[in-house]
């Protein structure tokens, strides 16, 4: 059995992380009667398996569903794969969003002279948005 503080370590996340995906109930650690939480293989596994998730930008709903796949060995994968087009096409939809943003904030900076005079396009943008 490894402590919190190893098994946040070898997982790749921080102790304040493991502590959070216990309190919700993602990964249950034997809590010893010194109040220490104690971590096995398996659940060292699945707190790196919620770590990728999470890098990967899952929501915890969706990183929630995706362990539980994970641990269902009579998974389909269909299931695996809609969880995953759902989560590519909220993030197409954010890139077109972040592109919308940065095309609109480049327009501002290109109208702007940057110099000493107290108008500026990027405040005047600022302020009609």
């Amino acid at each position: 059995m490894i402590k919190i503080g190893e098994a946040a370590k070898l997982s790749g996340l921080s102790i304040k992380t493991v502590r959070y995906y216990h309190d919700v109930g993602l990964v249950e650690a034997l809590k010893a009667a010194n109040g220490y939480r104690y971590y096995n293989e398996l659940q060292i596994r699945h707190l790196r398996f919620l770590g990728n998730c999470r890098e990967l930008g899952f929501s915890l709903s969706q990183s929630q569903q995706l362990l539980s796949l994970y641990v269902d060995k009579q998974r389909s994968a269909s299931e695996v794969k809609h969880i995953a087009i759902e989560h590519l096409s909220e993030i197409e939809q954010r890139i077109e969003q972040l592109q919308q943003l940065q095309h609109s904030l480049a327009k501002m900076v290109d109208c702007c002279h940057g110099d000493a005079r107290p108008d500026c396009p990027i405040i005047d943008g600022l302020a009609e948005r």
